[in-house]
């Protein structure tokens, strides 16, 4: 049984005339150690899919199973923390916050269960190594170049060893070197941790480094050229 099972999904937004339906009955699935890409344009629906597999919105109809769960009857207290211990997030904009160091912005997942332990900033700084910034720890994110920026914010997603990574345009704001970098880097880590990796995208080269595709056409996944 894979650990992430979509069925049927449909998602309708309000407008002032008829409804939009923006996914009519998707279904995919995936299991760990597995990627996949989703491609589509700008409005094809990939981010409403990507935030509805990870409980960041509810599904008009159809059903989401992770790791066995209907993460949507839990209550808002365990939603939060299932999203947070599962579920890892990397989004185009990095979302570090200014303030605060390198390190600290991996660790802030952490906070959500009360404070950072001994073990959590161990796993951090092993991580930053792994993604090139193990040199970079006291810097604030207007310190670094936006591929550091984002290969930070991939250590923050991996902190507390989610199963499940999604992406939603990691390199759309990067270089063609630095987007190269982010998408072997991705990957790497997807390997080594065994992860399931979700990337949502337009980029024709990040999708291809995926051994699979699909593409978002008129609210449907087809197979992507």
């Amino acid at each position: 049984m894979p650990d992430l099972v979509v069925r049927d999904l449909t998602k309708t937004f309000p407008s002032r005339s008829d409804p939009v339906e923006v996914l009519r009955g998707v279904s995919l699935s995936l299991s760990a150690g597995e990627n996949l890409a989703v491609l589509g344009p700008s409005g094809s629906g990939k981010s409403t899919l990507l935030y509805i597999i990870g409980t960041l919105d509810e599904p008009t109809a159809g059903t989401v199973e992770l790791f066995g769960e209907n993460p949507f009857a839990l209550s808002e207290p365990e939603l939060a923390r299932f999203r947070n211990e599962r579920i890892g997030f990397v989004f185009q904009d990095h979302h570090l916050l200014p303030q605060c160091t390198v390190l600290e912005n991996v660790l802030l997942p952490t906070i959500a269960r009360g404070a950072s332990s001994p073990a959590h900033d161990v796993r951090a700084r092993k991580l930053l190594d792994r993604v090139g910034l193990g040199h970079r720890l006291d810097h604030r994110p207007a310190e670094i170049s936006g591929g550091e920026r984002q290969r930070a914010a991939i250590a923050r997603a991996l902190v507390l060893s989610p199963r499940l990574l999604l992406t939603d345009e990691p390199t759309g704001n990067l270089d063609r070197a630095s987007a190269d970098a982010v998408g072997a880097l991705l990957l790497d880590l997807q390997r080594q941790e065994n992860l399931m990796l979700l990337v949502v995208t337009h980029s024709q080269p990040l999708a291809g480094r995926m051994s699979r595709r699909l593409e978002l056409s008129e609210g449907k996944l087809i197979p992507a050229l």
